[in-house]
Order: structure tokens, then C-alpha cells, then sequence
């Protein structure tokens, strides 16, 4: 284990120079780039940054992997693991430099990624804790169907929640260390070291992207630490039959929720479910922190700072994932208790936010024509998305 925590602070600072190049050199990019992020209808930022940081996971991971290789026998190839990431990289990678990859475009390549996986380790989820769904997962082709389906949706899961600083990169450490600790569990020592070695890659890359948000994982990054810890997980429950598949969602519950309530939500509002906005659990957070607290102007805190907030509520899940890493029942009864707890708790926030956002505008209107109001805390932050959660609430 020294051996490892000595290459994972190699890791950790190989990748950590690597993003501090990229932050040296990138304004001359972003002046001559084609993208221009802060006017993305989901950002909550106030200033542009490269967002080629999954540059730096990548290549740091990489490295580490290739120089630490996995042991034959180990259930888990780093190499294979490697250029099974590369499809989803490089259309990622297009996106991050102003290529404008479609969101369809890019599950195509995660689902490439994942078939690419399948097709060199041989493994895919052989179980789902569920019954009658288990029997059907005995025909491997739709096994295999329902896997590279559920790890394209937890990759791209992964990109949605890359809205604040810090959040998809700490989440992912998180997500990263408690498979790592079931792997160790298990005593699938390959799987260990991949997930250790990756989490002190993301680590490298945080120390500049936590709290002042001077580099972004962009899609690249944020598309590939998916596809890596997913991928691992369902080859720790192929390799370990004591290990149930539900512990695992425990691990990804959090993207995993926000994303099916992105999905429902702006289904239920009658827009394209790929069409993004700023409803998110974590965008919801920090527009309660702006409008109780800070108002919209102290963006650098207040983005932080949500991120800080929203954490313990994604790590939850994951120690009870897993401390039930070999409790089938409970482990499902888990995840169902924290499924109602997000449901309600968000339903909760888009009501007050709701209430609050509707008030500074009443007050206003209430003034006269030529008043000013005292405080720009009390203003209408943004009036658009004033309306949208407003509606969201309503419905």
C-alpha cells in the first residue's frame, strides 16, 4: 500500500502541473477560441477558463497506469481500461475546443467507449439485483445492451453535474475511493489501484479548479471519469459475486438522481430533454445562497461555496453503499430512501426559491416609477430564470 500512495502523489502532481500549464497558456486560447461558455444558458460562472482540464486527468492517469501496470491475473487490464476511453475522449475533447459536438454524438461515443471495454476485457454487468430482470441478464446480449446502456447514462451524468467548482471533481474522488475501499473489500487489488491512482489525478486537477474555478473538466474529463468508474464498478461485481449491484448505485446515486430529474422535469415542462438549463439540485442550491444571503454579484463565493453545501448531501449515499457492499435488501432499501429524500428535498427548495423570487419582483412593482432599490441583494437576480423555477414550482 506505501508503493501505491507513493505513485498515486506522483499522480496527483504530474496532473496538477499539467493544469497549471494549461492555465498559464490557456487565455492566449480563450481569446482566440471558438466558444464562449459563460453565455451557455447553464453556466454559474462569472469568468472564462479553460475548460481542458480532463487533459490533465487523462494524461496523469494515464501515466500512471502505463507505469504501474495491473497484474495478469488481477480481473481488470489497465491497458485495455486505457484505450477503451478513447472514443469518448477524443469527441469530448472536440466539444472542450469548440468543436460542437451534439449531446447525441456524444453518447454515441461513450456507448462506443463501453462496447470497445466489453469487447477487450470480456465483462459486462452479469446481474442486476432485481428479479426477473437477473433472469433476462443471463442472455448476454442483453446484458450487454443493459450495461454500455446504463454506463453511457452515468457518464453523461457525470458531464451534468460539472456545474459548479468542485462539485462532478470532488464527487468523483468520493465515488473513486468508496469503490476502492468495496475493491480492497473484495480483494480485487487491479480494480484498487486504478480507481486510487484516478482519484489522485482528479485531486491534481482540483487544487486550480477549487474554490476560484481557474480550470473546467470540460466535457473530456468529465465524460471519461465516468466511463473509468463505471466500467471498474461493473467489473468489480462481474469479478465478485458477493458484491451487489446496488451498492453500486449507491455510488453514482447522486448524478444518477439529477439526472433522472433533469429528464422528468423538462419533460414535465414540455421542452427537449437535451435542451440544458439552470434547474439542477446544485444551480438551485446556489440561487438560495445568491437570493437569502449574497446576492448575484458575489458569484465567486457563492458558486463555491454551493459546491460545499451540495457535497455532503452526494457523499451520503456512497458510505451507505459501502458499508451495504454485501447486503442485497438493504442496500436496494437504500437507495430507495434516498431517492424520496432527493424528491422531496428538491420539491422543498423549488418552492422557496419560488416564493423568493417572487417577492423582490412584487416589491419592486409596488415602488414608484422612479425609485431605486436600496440593496441589490433584494433585486431580481435573474428575472428568466425567476420564471422558470417559478413555472417548475407551480407544476
Amino acid at each position: 500500500m506505501t508503493v501505491l500512495y507513493i505513485q498515486a502523489a506522483e499522480v496527483l502532481t504530474v496532473s496538477f502541473l499539467i493544469s497549471a500549464a494549461i492555465v498559464i497558456f490557456g487565455n492566449r486560447f480563450l481569446e482566440q477560441g471558438r466558444r464562449n461558455d459563460l453565455a451557455a444558458v447553464q453556466s454559474a460562472h462569472v469568468a472564462r477558463a479553460p475548460r481542458i482540464g480532463g487533459v490533465a486527468v487523462v494524461a496523469s492517469f494515464a501515466l500512471g497506469t502505463l507505469l504501474w501496470p495491473s497484474d495478469a491475473d488481477s480481473g481488470l487490464n489497465h491497458v485495455h481500461l486505457l484505450v477503451s476511453l478513447t472514443p469518448v475522449l477524443i469527441v469530448g475533447l472536440a466539444e472542450d475546443l469548440g468543436f460542437f459536438a451534439s449531446p447525441r454524438l456524444r453518447l454515441i461515443a461513450a456507448a462506443v467507449s463501453g462496447a470497445l471495454f466489453i469487447a477487450l476485457v470480456s465483462q459486462w454487468l452479469p446481474r442486476a439485483g432485481v428479479p426477473g430482470l437477473n433472469t433476462a441478464m443471463q442472455w448476454a446480449p442483453f446484458a450487454i445492451g443493459f450495461s454500455i446502456f446504463l454506463a453511457v447514462g452515468i457518464s453523461h451524468a457525470f458531464n451534468l453535474i460539472d456545474g459548479l467548482n468542485g462539485l462532478a471533481g470532488f464527487t468523483a474522488v468520493a465515488a473513486a475511493i468508496a469503490l476502492a475501499v468495496i475493491a480492497q473489500q473484495a480483494g480485487l487489488v487491479g480494480h484498487r489501484d486504478a480507481l486510487v491512482l484516478l482519484g489522485a489525478a482528479i485531486l491534481g486537477f482540483l487544487v486550480l479548479n477549487f474554490p476560484l474555478g481557474r480550470i473546467f473538466l470540460g466535457d473530456a474529463g468529465a465524460y471519461v471519469i465516468g466511463h473509468v468508474l463505471v466500467w471498474t464498478a461493473i467489473s468489480i461485481v462481474w469479478n465478485s459475486p458477493q458484491i451487489t449491484p446496488w451498492a453500486m448505485l449507491l455510488i453514482f446515486f447522486w448524478p444518477v438522481a439529477d439526472t433522472l430529474l433533469a429528464i422528468y422535469r423538462r419533460a414535465h415542462l414540455g421542452r427537449p430533454i437535451s435542451h440544458p438549463d439552470r434547474l439542477h439540485f446544485h444551480q438551485l442550491v446556489m440561487r438560495a445562497v445568491e437570493i437569502k444571503f449574497f446576492g448575484r454579484k458575489k458569484r465567486r463565493l457563492t458558486n463555491p461555496l454551493a459546491t460545499m453545501i451540495t457535497l455532503p448531501l452526494a457523499l451520503a449515499p456512497m458510505v451507505a453503499g459501502i458499508a451495504l457492499a454485501t447486503h442485497a435488501k438493504a442496500a436496494a432499501f437504500a437507495c430507495l430512501g434516498f431517492a424520496v429524500l432527493f424528491a422531496a428535498t428538491y420539491r422543498a427548495g423549488m418552492q422557496w426559491a419560488g416564493k423568493m423570487a417572487a417577492r423582490p419582483r412584487n416589491r419592486h412593482h409596488r415602488r414608484p416609477p422612479h425609485s431605486i432599490p436600496t440593496s441589490p441583494r433584494h433585486t431580481p437576480a435573474d428575472p428568466a430564470l425567476s420564471g422558470q423555477i417559478a413555472k417548475a414550482a407551480a407544476k
